[in-house]
């Protein structure tokens, strides 16, 4: 007797919603990194240039996007913005993924006293709050990109170097592992070599969710001015010089960057969750 095995009709539409979705989302991410590289191009006007007299003027052909308080093209600051506002959370996630998969392999393959000094030490990090610990470092060195980054690569450390850990424990029980270890290679051969490429696509799943938050909470700092100088196009910086134009009536030039950002959070999000499912489908 056989029994037809009838799949869950939900199930299948689902999966093919997500598809276009996690498209959209990359496409979307590569064309903002590709005006971020080209904004100098784009730009039809220099981000900093004031004009008073054209102060918080509506969309209009000379500026498609509107000005702000001080008469700076909207779109200009925008595509300039881009890149502060994208070099910063790469600099948090390069940072916090090279160190955090280092003390995540050494924890997980060694073990013992070491493991347990290691994770104990990250433990610590997270009685931190990422923005607390930023705020510190900021009053400390002044404003600027490079202390927050530095701050919150610190502060997403943690997360890595845990995920990177589970996943070296894992890979440990593997029988390839056994084998590599009998035919005479060492452990910085094995982990290097095989262990590491085998858990990079996870790695770099998170990598990606991570970037979004750090976007995110480099936008805040900005918007606190604790972040960019305050004649550097950025995103977080928008925000904050779009208060005084949103209390006039005009909140284009607050809105458009607010907008931005969360696109790109959710963008990242998308991509970096659809890769994990990715990963874990193809996952024995």
């Amino acid at each position: 007797m056989s029994v037809a095995l009838t799949r869950r009709p939900g199930l299948g539409r689902l999966k093919a919603a997500r598809a276009p979705l996690h498209l959209t989302c990359l496409g979307f991410a590569a064309l903002l990194v590709l005006a971020a590289l080209l904004a100098s191009w784009l730009a039809p006007y220099d981000p900093n240039a004031v004009d008073l007299g054209n102060a918080l003027a509506g969309p209009s052909p000379d500026h498609l996007l509107g000005v702000d308080a001080a008469g700076r093209d909207t779109l200009s600051r925008l595509l300039l913005g881009a890149r502060t506002s994208l070099l910063g959370p790469l600099g948090v996630v390069a940072f916090s993924t090279v160190a955090g998969v280092l003390v995540g392999l050494a924890a997980g393959w060694r073990g013992g006293w070491l493991d347990s000094v290691l994770s104990r030490s990250t433990e610590l990090v997270f009685a931190f709050p990422g923005m607390l610990l930023a705020i510190l470092i900021v009053s400390v060195y002044g404003e600027g990109l490079l202390a927050p980054v530095i701050a919150l690569a610190i502060a997403y450390l943690p997360y890595v170097s845990r995920l990177t850990r589970s996943l070296v424990l894992a890979e440990r029980t593997r029988p390839y592992v056994a084998a590599y270890q009998v035919q005479g290679h060492s452990a910085v051969q094995i982990c290097l070599r095989h262990v590491l490429p085998n858990i990079a696509p996870v790695v770099l799943a998170q990598s990606a969710v991570n970037f979004g938050y750090a976007l995110m909470d480099l936008a805040g700092l900005s918007f606190l001015g604790l972040g960019v100088p305050a004649l550097t196009p950025d995103w977080g910086r928008m925000v904050f010089d779009g208060q005084t134009a949103i209390q006039h009536g005009y909140p284009l030039s607050a809105i458009l960057p607010c907008v931005l950002i969360v696109l790109t959070v959710v963008a990242f999000n998308v991509v970096g969750e659809r890769w994990a499912d990715q990963v874990a489908r193809r996952t024995p």
